[in-house]
């Protein structure tokens, strides 16, 4: 039985899963037990002299939660009139903090093994804000650095 065990801890250690999601046509990935929740867009309070990445507040079940727009964060276009941004609520030592992200992608377990430092061809904000990229079949999933993410900058 202990032989099995170390086995099953060595193939859970070659592993990791990521919940994705999209932003732009970008696709990232966030370690899954950082993730709290994943919700429609919410209404939103506006905070004003806010940092330019943070969309507004929002109530999650009597919590105040910060949402902050990974469009700006990344320095992408604004997003289409029209298209909703989705929520992917993470954990902070701060608490909760909502990203709004265009489109929630599914839940990869992804090897260990496909993990690489990011590509010295990613702009300067998308370098900064990752800790590596995994080569998948389908194209690149880009592992956020949620501390980084979740940084703020000053207020203008």
């Amino acid at each position: 039985m202990g032989e099995k065990a170390e086995i099953g801890r060595a193939a859970a250690s070659a592993s990791r899963q990521y919940a994705t999601f999209f932003v732009d046509e970008l696709f990232f990935g966030i370690e899954v037990c950082q993730v709290q929740e994943v919700l429609r867009y919410q209404e939103m309070t506006r905070v004003p002299l806010a940092p330019e990445v943070v969309e507004g507040l929002i109530n999650l079940r009597g919590q105040i939660v910060t949402a902050v727009d990974m469009r700006r964060k990344f320095g992408l276009a604004p997003r289409q009139a029209g298209r909703s941004p989705m929520n992917m609520v993470v954990r902070s030592e701060e608490g909760a903090v909502s990203l709004l992200v265009d489109e929630i992608g599914d839940v990869l377990e992804v090897a260990q093994t496909s993990f690489e430092p990011p590509p010295e061809n990613l702009p300067g904000r998308q370098r900064d804000l990752i800790v590596g990229v995994h080569k998948l079949s389908g194209g690149l999933l880009m592992v956020l650095n949620t501390e980084r993410a979740l940084a703020m900058p000053r207020a203008n």
